[in-house]
């Protein structure tokens, strides 16, 4: 499995950044769409897994297909976008500037989200046989996941507002890894691999991922769940964004960027 050094890998960072800020708007959104699309199947998919065997290790385990399958065919995710935009910025690529790389996160945003929507509505359809039948355990677990987490979270007020923040700075670390670990081969099993331990990590632990509770919450709404669009956005989308992109900056693409392509100088010792 062919690997490939820090500062090569690190340098298709910032190209890839670069690319992001000069798509098409047409492009990017498509890409956002199945991104999320795809991601918001993946975490229903983990969720029944692990209602059906009681096994939530296993429903980590298998979650990070989604992830692989999209970033195989170059979707973006909010939270990859997040890490790579902002470097070609930073390296002062010509022709990126802030107002390019806040168009690329308004539109990976708004494609991440519709993508995440149709999912959810889909699905919703289907367990409730065009909601005239109940969702069943799936549903109850879904809608219970959906409570926990905004007014769950709201019931600690300020406290509870800085855990999703951390919580979702902890998931983008572990998310912009796989991100990263899929330029670090050019082979695509050894891709699949670096994307899948950090992801897994991330889902396990319960950290907070922005695009994935753009499918979560509204289908745990349509499921029943007992919280309102308002404790949704500020008591998880709001703080988990900014979590996210706190996250996948600070803790991989800065530290990244800075040890790899702007390299100090050896130390000379006599």
């Amino acid at each position: 499995m062919a690997y490939i050094e820090p500062s090569e890998f690190v340098t298709k960072m910032v190209d890839a950044g670069e690319q992001k800020v000069y798509m098409s708007t047409k492009d990017t959104l498509i890409r956002a769409f199945m991104a999320g699309a795809i991601l918001g199947l993946a975490a229903i998919f983990a969720i029944t897994v692990a209602t059906k065997t009681g096994s939530p290790i296993l429903g980590a385990c298998l979650f990070p297909v989604g992830f692989i399958m999209l970033y195989l065919m170059k979707f973006d995710l909010l939270t990859g976008v997040f890490t790579l935009v902002p470097l070609a910025l930073l390296d002062k690529r010509p022709g990126v500037t802030f107002g390019g790389v806040m168009r690329n996160w308004g539109l990976v945003f708004l494609g991440n989200f519709g993508g995440a929507m149709t999912t959810a509505f889909l699905m919703s359809f289907i367990l409730t046989y065009g909601y005239s039948a109940d969702g069943g355990a799936i549903a109850a677990k879904v809608a219970s996941i959906g409570e926990a987490r905004t007014v769950g979270y709201q019931e600690h007020g300020l406290s509870g507002w800085i855990t999703i923040f951390f919580r979702g700075m902890l998931c983008n670390w572990m998310v912009s890894m796989g991100v990263v670990g899929a330029m670090i081969s050019t082979s695509a099993g050894a891709k699949m691999a670096a994307m899948w331990m950090p992801v897994m990590l991330f889902f396990f632990m319960g950290f907070e991922h922005s695009i994935v509770n753009m499918f979560l919450f509204p289908f745990s709404m349509i499921m029943g769940g007992d919280f309102t669009v308002y404790d949704y956005l500020v008591w998880n989308e709001i703080p988990t964004v900014l979590g996210n992109l706190a996250g996948g900056l600070l803790l991989v693409g800065l530290p990244l960027y800075f040890t790899h392509v702007k390299t100090s100088p050896s130390r000379k010792i006599a």
